[in-house]
């Protein structure tokens, strides 16, 4: 098939924004908690109205676009992303953030949806691999801006700087709060993608009947397969454990080492994420050599080191070991999904839609975090994050794939890149 350059680039760009307005909410908590006089249990509904929205909407959306194709599926989640976000810029309240950071959820649900299946037909099939590569890199190196952007705007607004943006938010932003300045970057950034999306002549997509949605008796079929439910709590327990740490790292930092969340704070996390970029791109070869079952094990006790010398260590510690977490975490999510679909033999799009609503633990596992916080403090309660990785880390051992992954003896092959589909 004859590749669609343009369409490849602009699914690049979705993968950008999406990681943009995704994952800066961790950097905002302790502002939103200072902001609005919120507990830590409260400011804990803040990524759980986020990420529940991907349990409620991730295979809905696979029927909406079999029903109504991709274009019109993508131009709805930016446009209810950009309604949202310009909500919450006019109206900034712990009510309306909620309601808004649904909609944005709910929003990069549908997308997330649209993506993959759009990448392989734009990039083709041969190239799919290594699109998925370099679509992982553009979600990373937004994941790693959008924190040093939000640093920088609170850091300017309402002071001697007379760059126009800065004199412009100065009339759009109170100075009490100036990082509700991003939600006024969302609000344009969303708007812009719909404008670009509705100029974009989309190709047609014809579904692999594994990338298809079976709400009926292939859905059943499934969820009479313990390694189904095995899996899912698996990728819940992923996506908890990521955003448990990317949305109270900050937190933590500011209570228990003084750290300030829009200079420091902002910069650890932006470490995170781009630790977990390189770790992608450094798996690849490291799963070309050993099977991916180890490389998890490896993977997860590395993690649970690196969190127990981040919350317990010294300062020096915390701002070195809780970005390496990242490192560790970044080979978890496609170890998972490829495991996954490897360990049932038919129904793959309707096992995949599965796994996607088990994204909602990034709802549920920072939730209890911030519960448990206002019981034991933050220090104590991310230590749920163990148990998440415990489970992590057992999968290393009771998965048993019909297909495992391939590994060469050849050094030379090494590089031939071969990865599942992103997760966004």
């Amino acid at each position: 098939m004859k590749r669609n350059t343009l369409i490849v680039g602009l699914i690049f760009l979705i993968f950008f924004v999406i990681s943009f307005l995704t994952n800066i909410l961790g950097p905002l908590i302790p502002d939103i908690i200072d902001s609005f006089d919120l507990s830590i249990g409260l400011a804990g509904f803040l990524p759980f109205s986020f990420f529940v929205a991907y349990g409620v909407m991730s295979i809905p959306s696979g029927i909406l676009i079999e029903k109504y194709s991709e274009k019109p599926v993508t131009v709805a989640g930016f446009g209810l992303a950009f309604f949202a976000a310009l909500l919450f810029a006019l109206l900034p309240t712990f009510e309306v953030a909620l309601l808004s950071l649904f909609s944005i959820g709910i929003g990069m649900a549908m997308l997330q949806v649209v993506i993959n299946p759009l990448l392989r037909q734009a990039g083709g099939e041969e190239h799919f691999a290594f699109n998925s590569v370099m679509a992982q890199l553009f979600f990373g190196s937004a994941s790693f801006l959008s924190p040093l952007l939000y640093s920088y705007l609170v850091n300017n607004i309402h002071t001697e700087n007379r760059q126009p943006l800065i004199l412009l938010f100065n009339q759009l932003v109170p100075q009490d709060i100036k990082w509700v300045s991003l939600y006024w970057v969302f609000a344009v950034t969303a708007l812009m993608m719909v404008i670009v999306v509705l100029l974009v002549r989309f190709p047609k997509v014809e579904l692999k009947e594994e990338e298809r949605i079976d709400i009926g008796a292939g859905f059943r079929s499934l969820l009479r397969n313990r390694y189904v439910w095995l899996f899912f709590v698996g990728i819940f327990a992923y996506v908890g454990t990521e955003q448990g740490i990317a949305n109270w790292t900050s937190k933590f930092l500011q209570m228990y080492h003084g750290v300030d969340p829009a200079t420091t704070g902002a910069r650890i996390l932006s470490y995170f994420w781009g630790l977990m970029t390189i770790g992608c791109l450094l798996a690849l070869p490291i799963l070309k050599l050993l099977d991916s079952r180890k490389v998890l094990v490896g993977a997860a006790v590395g993690t649970m080191i690196a969190l127990a010398c981040a919350l317990f260590g010294t300062i020096d510690m915390a701002l070195i070991c809780f970005p390496l977490t990242g490192f560790f975490l970044s080979v978890m999510w496609s170890i998972l999904v490829s495991l996954g679909l490897n360990s049932v033999p038919r129904h793959h799009g309707t096992f995949s839609g599965i796994l996607c609503t088990g994204i909602a633990g990034g709802a549920v596992v920072p939730l209890i975090i911030g519960g448990l916080g206002e019981l034991l403090g933050l220090q104590l309660s991310m230590l749920i994050l163990f148990i998440t990785l415990g489970y992590i880390l057992s999968v290393g051992f009771w998965a048993r794939p019909l297909v495992n992954n391939a590994t060469v003896k050849n050094w030379r092959d090494v590089f031939r890149i071969n990865i599942p589909e992103s997760r966004t």
